[in-house]
């Protein structure tokens, strides 16, 4: 039986390195807003039975007028505040989640089931990615989309002085949605939540740390990035005119 999917929408952040009054994720990219392209993918995603927009709270209203209504986001189950951190946003998604007690209708649960956290500023997730970070999770119980990198790595001490080169076959660059079992996220985050969460800036680091699980690396894209500056909008827009050739 397919198990309760959720994608989990990341919607709450101000984007300061952007240098714009607007959210990045609320910026035009092409012809909608950013995040209506990760709305879109999970929306027309067999995989995908729900979808919950973070945001944050001033942003709720819009949220449903401007993106989920007019772009017939139907999957939308909820649009809720998130946190002042990303974990904090996680943290409350999952508590949402939970609490609803969704069920598709071969009767899977949302609270046994997966849930799928992405980045609303990832714009050109595909329903490649989807099929492809579902299946291994069905295999791994956790698993982070991602790429290896191409350029070459050097980590450094303080004073940027090299200490080692590591094997750049081996390192991948994380990207999202990243995948979890929901009761092995949710036990995860309530042990992190007990503890120091200041160096918390990845899912799947909670569950490492916290479980002793090991996490699965699932082959996303290169065009799958993340807009955070205005050279990365520039970059976006180069791959959507790609898209639509």
């Amino acid at each position: 039986m397919k198990k309760f999917c959720t994608a989990v929408v990341l919607a709450a952040g101000r984007g300061s390195r952007m240098g714009t009054a607007l959210a990045k994720q609320y910026l035009t990219l092409g012809d909608k807003p950013v995040v209506v392209y990760s709305l879109e993918a999970f929306q027309a995603s067999p995989v995908i039975d729900e979808i919950i927009l973070i945001t944050d709270k001033d942003h709720i209203e819009y949220c449903w007028e401007k993106l989920v209504h007019p772009y017939g986001i139907t999957k939308v189950t909820a649009v809720a505040p998130g946190g002042k951190e990303r974990y904090e946003s996680v943290w409350k998604a999952l508590c949402l989640l939970c609490g609803k007690n969704s069920r598709n209708e071969a009767g899977a649960s949302a609270g046994d089931g997966y849930v799928f956290i992405h980045d609303g500023a990832r714009p050109f997730i595909t329903e490649d990615i989807i099929e492809r970070v579902y299946k291994d999770t069905e295999k791994w119980d956790a698993c982070v989309v991602g790429m290896p990198v191409k350029d070459t790595i050097k980590q450094t001490d303080e004073n940027g002085v090299i200490l080692d080169t590591p094997d750049r076959s081996r390192i991948w660059q994380a990207q999202t949605p990243q995948v979890f079992s929901v009761p092995l996220i949710m036990e995860a985050f309530q042990r992190q939540l007990s503890q120091d969460c200041r160096r918390v800036t990845d899912d799947s680091m909670i569950v490492e740390n916290q479980m002793g699980v090991k996490v699965h690396m699932t082959e996303g894209g290169y065009t799958n990035i993340k807009i955070t500056t205005p050279e990365d909008l520039a970059v976006a827009e180069a791959i959507l005119t790609q898209y639509k050739k």
